[in-house]
């Protein structure tokens, strides 16, 4: 018996060194020393020590041991953030800033913020969350939601929300979609765009090979006034207006809401518009789901008169037709229309999409997780519309670690559609990160849905630094310059 024991030991401490060497770089320079010897305190119960103690341990003892999920590498309760750093890589919509907040055991976790926007929105988040554990993911998120709003400038909040659910299902051994209710399946579909393709071979060429060859089952097409822009007599009204839709000047086209444009489409407009969606149609087929997006900027009676154009093709959805934020104009479109409506891909919080719920102003919410909220938030939405029998499907152009977030959130929720991929034709795109369970991202349109603890993902250090910012080609430097809290944030006196 002392001869086996003292072997059992001998070959658990082979098994803690092993464990040791494989143990992730996390931390400053400064600091990897005494954080690892803290982390590997935590681990005391999961070698040699474990082995020897459970031979006199009682049967219940033993069996509540040999089958805890939680990681003994980590004593969640005592967990500590301890730093926030970051990197800009770039994908097909420029700039998506991955953040890393790590913590006092030497685990950390991956957030993003959204795709577009700067990583100070997230950084100026650092000095409010140091010290607090990541563990407590809605007591963090309630004290930094004030610092998000629509659009890009949630992406913040929204990538320490997804950092903390990734560090906490590392710490607690599990995935990210058990911590927000256990999934509803293991595999996301997935909506594509069609490629921007002016010759129809080349195009149709390019959709079968989305269909056939990667085996997406669902395709969304952009469409609207940039299409007949350079057509004489496709529009009227429109003279005033230089530029494209994606112009952000202060005054421009871009930067004026529909209403106020005064843009109107004409007869001909219209039979352009339906000619370049009958061309798609015929090439993508009846069989596949076709969304349509980005149709400029123009009134509630136009939107009407597009929508009952396109009737005869039976679209999927009409997005973003107007502004998210004019409910009575959507209830108008979507009361008048065949064609399923759809918005919020810039939508801050569940409060906004409950107005659009509530007045049943659209048959389709679209938040993006990462715009939205975050993965509880979103969450949140996807039930609330669930109860009211509108559905949801999800916007993302990031890179795979917002996509993650994205995927473990859909398999939580019920009522989920499809994700968008807006990245498909970036070769490296999958390279980014390297799944935990070896498994691809995607398969035959449909994300995997990991069972790995936390989102199922670690960094692809070599790809990623091949396609940083040119402006910002930092891997994960020192922030200390954002340790500071220097205002009094609460909002109530």
């Amino acid at each position: 018996m002392k001869n086996e024991l003292l072997r059992l030991l001998a070959n658990g401490k082979q098994l803690d060194k092993q464990a040791k060497a494989t143990l992730p770089s996390t931390q400053p320079e400064e600091n990897k020393g005494s954080a690892r010897r803290d982390f590997l305190k935590k681990s005391a119960l999961g070698g040699g020590l474990a082995l020897g103690g459970m031979l006199f341990a009682s049967a219940e003892d033993t069996l509540a041991q040999s089958t805890s999920k939680v990681n003994r590498n980590s004593s969640p309760s005592e967990l500590k953030i301890t730093d926030m750093r970051y990197i800009v890589p770039m994908t097909t919509v420029g700039r998506c800033p991955i953040i890393r907040i790590e913590t006092n055991q030497g685990i950390y976790g991956l957030g993003e913020v959204r795709d577009g926007a700067d990583p100070r929105y997230a950084l100026m988040l650092k000095s409010r969350i140091l010290g607090m554990n990541p563990c407590s993911v809605e007591m963090v998120f309630k004290a930094i939601k004030q610092f998000g709003f629509h659009g890009r400038q949630a992406g913040g909040v929204c990538a320490v929300e997804m950092a903390l659910w990734d560090l906490a299902g590392k710490a607690y051994n599990v995935p990210a979609y058990q911590l927000l209710g256990g999934k509803y399946r293991d595999t996301v579909r997935l909506y594509a765009d069609t490629p921007e393709e002016e010759d129809m071979s080349v195009f149709s060429a390019k959709v079968k090979d989305r269909l056939v060859t990667k085996g997406y089952t669902w395709l969304k097409m952009d469409l609207g006034i940039e299409l007949i822009k350079d057509i004489p007599g496709t529009t009227v009204n429109s003279g005033f207006w230089k530029g494209s839709q994606w112009n952000d000047k202060p005054m421009s086209l871009g930067n004026t809401k529909h209403p106020f444009t005064q843009i109107q489409i004409t007869e001909k407009g219209l039979d352009e518009i339906a000619k370049y969606v009958d061309k798609v149609r015929s090439a993508v087929g009846y069989d596949v789901p076709l969304s349509s997006d980005h149709f400029g900027h123009f009134d509630t009676n136009n939107a009407i008169r597009l929508a009952r154009k396109l009737e005869p093709y039976r679209l999927a959805w009409m997005e973003d037709m107007v502004p998210w934020e004019y409910t009575q104009q959507w209830k108008e479109i979507t009361n008048a229309i065949e064609t399923p409506t759809l918005t919020g891909e810039d939508i801050y919080l569940k409060e906004e999409f409950i107005k659009l719920v509530d007045h049943h102003a659209v048959d389709i919410i679209h938040p993006d997780l990462s715009s939205s909220g975050g993965l509880l938030e979103t969450k949140k939405i996807g039930d609330y519309a669930e109860e009211h029998g509108v559905a949801m499907a999800m916007h993302f152009a990031g890179t795979p670690v917002a996509f993650m977030a994205n995927v473990h959130c859909a398999a939580a929720t019920q009522n989920f559609l499809a994700l968008e991929h807006h990245n498909i034709d970036l070769p490296y795109w999958e390279s980014y990160v390297k799944t935990v369970d070896k498994k691809p991202l995607i398969d035959k349109g449909f994300a995997l849905v990991s069972d790995s603890p936390g989102l199922g993902i670690e960094l692809n250090e070599d790809v990623l630094k091949q396609h940083l910012d040119p402006k910002d080609k930092s891997w994960f430097v020192p922030t200390k310059e954002w340790d500071e809290k220097r205002s009094w944030d609460r909002l109530w006196s």
